[in-house]
């Protein structure tokens, strides 16, 4: 069994929209269960900070600066008052999930709002920065030659493969569902690896998807992985039509776990009222914890 950290602040739970699913109970419901919970041990630690310098690695001027605009940025994407402070917490909760992870520790950053869809100029899709892609580029800073990012979340990171595409020491591999939002990632292209599913397929044919994308990422032989870890391939889900089942998300966990490198995870989506409980499975995978003592 293996500590688990998690990166957190609970100022990340301060804003929200009228009947918007991306909710501050989606990190104040988990940090009830994770503080309540016996069989996985946790050290706590909040965020560091995100340099500009950083940050322009993955955005464009432009966008980090219209991140105190007062309009939305688009009808899912909310400007709440001081979302560039929490954005900027959010992709800080990510650097430091990626520098415990380079000192040999299991990390999981617990932050809002997600990242994976915010593109170097466009802000979207509930995201405003996006956190695993300026860990990614600051992995490639310490001199780390062959990074990947795994995203399970059901919606394809377009903002993701939009910043690291044809970059050589990179790979993108995500599984999400297509049909679906943003309705990009049906093929690979360049080091991009997606892995679409139908909606409303049998889980053992979203199961198999994982398990072709997790084969390719252990064929890359990464130095360093980075997990966009979304949660809303869950059957109830009310975001998606996936069929992904409690044990599935542990299962990942597992997985990931073995291939035997640094990796550090990043929270992205889920909107069920069972998030909590598909966070902690995930985070007992990677810890050796069974499901069946949790």
């Amino acid at each position: 069994m293996r500590r688990m950290n998690i990166i957190t602040d609970e100022r990340c739970a301060e804003y929200s929209a009228p009947g918007h699913p991306e909710r501050p109970a989606r990190i104040v419901e988990t940090l009830k269960k994770l503080r309540s919970q016996k069989a996985l041990p946790i050290r706590w630690s909040a965020p560091g900070t995100v340099s500009d310098e950083q940050l322009l690695r993955a955005h464009s001027p432009e966008l980090i600066k219209s991140l105190s605009q007062k309009a939305a940025f688009d009808p899912d994407t909310p400007a709440h008052p001081q979302i560039d402070l929490h954005a900027r917490r959010s992709a800080a909760g990510a650097l430091s999930s990626l520098e415990l992870a380079l000192k040999g520790e299991n990390s999981f950053s617990l932050l809002r709002p997600p990242g994976h869809h915010a593109t170097r100029e466009k802000i979207m899709g509930f995201c405003y920065l996006n956190s695993i892609a300026i860990a990614a580029l600051e992995a490639e800073k310490r001199g780390f030659k062959k990074i990947a990012v795994f995203d399970f979340d059901v919606h394809h990171g377009n903002g993701t493969e939009d910043i690291l595409l044809g970059r050589d020491l990179f790979v993108y591999l995500s599984v999400h569902q297509l049909p679906g939002y943003p309705g990009t990632g049906g093929h690979h292209f360049k080091n991009a690896r997606n892995y679409p599913v139908q909606p409303a397929r049998p889980r053992e044919e979203y199961r198999k998807a994982l398990q072709n994308a997790m084969d390719d990422l252990r064929g890359f032989k990464p130095d360093i992985i980075g997990v966009s870890a979304g949660f809303d391939a869950f059957r109830e889900d009310p975001l998606s039509n996936a069929r992904l089942e409690v044990e599935d998300f542990h299962w990942l966990g597992v997985e990931l776990q073995k291939i035997g490198v640094p990796l550090f995870s990043v929270l992205e989506g889920g909107y069920s009222d069972q998030l909590p409980d598909l966070i902690f499975a995930y985070l007992c995978g990677l810890s050796g914890v069974s499901l069946l003592t949790r």
